[in-house]
């Protein structure tokens, strides 16, 4: 996918949100020239590596999950002649992605003041971890507690639990995409560069959706509940089928369960007719669910439910996930310093004309 050849991206960022911005473009063919500082080794992913990662290499498989087909330079920000290489790199540039602590910008020359007077056509992103005036530092786990998203995951017994991925990080990477590709609109439009960003705590806020207006509408602060729906019954819940498979169902209607109900042979159903009947009998259907499920085989479950449209799936691994062909063809593959890495395509969309 070649849609932004001819543009290019310099990448002030490290970890992941930074990074996984700067790999959409590069996907799609920009130029994309990642910034390493050498005194410290470069990006810190680059050390976070599974026990089973050889020590002596210099690409993680973190690390290469964000940055494929970058062209990295390793830069001293702090010395005249390393400033000087990236204003050059600057002068020329379309995009710049940051994610500098509050005030270091400033200290490095590197703010959006000084860097629009080399070049007045670039747009300056800034990704931080807190809005403006909390100089904290943010990993996402961090805001994944002072978000809610902990609060929320997990069970009463469990206690709060962090998602396992950096889920705040990815969204805040979303966040800067949208407004990069407005930046770009808009520079067409006007042929002006301008100053485009978010934090993660913000990204994380708006994508509370659903549980952010059950609370600002009716006051519900929720609770750890497991993979269950607080508004949807039954959601989430895993039921064990005969054959050791676990399996989750997405009830979203009534007539999703009257369909369910047909393939299990449920016929009193009056307890559970609408979706509030099974929230508020949620244990007791569930517990029946467990019973029926119990009696039937994955593979022929799965055929029925596909057959009357109930939303339904298996729960797989990542062996399991990556041994499906539609999950293969999203895998991307390069050369990194003579060792072959992987990772997935951030691009999930098509187009008939990329």
């Amino acid at each position: 996918m070649n849609f932004f050849e001819g543009l290019t991206v310099i990448e002030l960022a490290s970890v992941l949100a930074g990074p996984a911005t700067g790999m959409f473009f590069s996907e799609l063919g920009a130029r994309v020239i990642k910034i390493e500082n050498p005194l410290t080794g470069g990006d810190v992913t680059r050390q976070w590596k599974t026990q089973s990662e050889s020590p002596q290499s210099s690409v993680s498989a973190y690390y290469s999950s964000v940055n494929y087909n970058k062209e990295v330079h390793f830069i001293d920000l702090n010395s005249k002649q390393g400033k000087n290489k990236l204003y050059a790199l600057l002068k020329n540039a379309d995009i710049l992605i940051s994610n500098f602590k509050e005030g270091d910008a400033e200290k490095l020359g590197m703010d959006y003041n000084t860097i629009k007077k080399l070049n007045s056509k670039l747009i300056y992103a800034f990704l931080g971890g807190f809005p403006k005036g909390i100089n904290r530092v943010a990993f996402d786990v961090v805001l994944q507690a002072e978000t809610g998203f902990m609060s929320m995951n997990g069970t009463e017994q469990s206690g709060p639990v962090k998602m396992p991925v950096a889920l705040i990080d990815v969204l805040a990477a979303h966040q800067l995409k949208q407004a990069l590709l407005i930046a770009l609109i808009h520079k067409e439009r006007t042929g002006k560069g301008s100053y485009v960003s978010t934090t993660l705590y913000e990204s994380a806020i708006a994508s509370l959706v659903n549980q952010a207006s059950n609370y600002l509408m009716q006051g519900i602060v929720p609770k750890p509940i497991g993979s269950i729906h607080p508004n949807i019954a039954p959601y989430g819940e895993t039921f064990s089928t005969k054959d050791g498979k676990s399996i989750v169902m997405a009830i979203g209607s009534d007539k999703q369960f009257k369909s369910l109900c047909t393939i299990l042979n449920i016929s009193d159903q009056e307890d559970y007719k609408t979706n509030t009947c099974r929230i508020k009998n949620r244990k007791q259907l569930s517990d029946l669910l467990t019973i029926e499920l119990k009696k039937h085989h994955s593979k022929g479950l799965m055929k029925k439910f596909e057959t009357k449209n109930i939303p339904a799936g298996l729960i797989k691994n990542l062996e399991e996930v990556f041994n499906q062909p539609e999950a293969k063809n999203m895998i991307l593959e390069e050369n990194n310093q003579g060792q072959v890495t992987k990772t997935i395509k951030s691009i999930a969309f098509k187009s008939d004309f990329l």
